[in-house]
């Protein structure tokens, strides 16, 4: 049983690992085709891509690449979804330390 908890743990951080070095990429990329011109990564992509675990890639990647850092509402959606995060964690977290 202790196993099970520990592979499900090993494939959940696996897989925000892995969430976050595509959403990382993604700000790269971005970047890369706005300056030249090209075709681009949509914000609600960039978004979707830190709601779903991927905020400390999203961050990591515009302070990288000094991307979309002082873009409106961009920046402040991007700062909702981390706050939102935070306090998921934090419930959760105070949630499994009474249980």
């Amino acid at each position: 049983m202790v196993f099970n908890n520990i592979t499900s743990v090993a494939n959940g951080v696996t897989v925000l690992i892995g969430i976050n070095c595509i959403s990382f990429a993604a700000f790269g990329i971005d970047k890369m085709k706005a300056e030249a011109g090209r075709w681009r990564i949509s914000e609600s992509t960039l978004l979707m891509l830190a709601l779903v675990g991927g905020s400390p890639g999203a961050f990591a990647g515009r302070a990288t690449f000094r991307h979309k850092t002082l873009k409106q509402p961009f920046s402040g959606q991007l700062h909702g979804i981390a706050v939102f995060q935070a306090l998921i964690l934090a419930i959760g977290g105070g949630w499994s330390a009474a249980g």
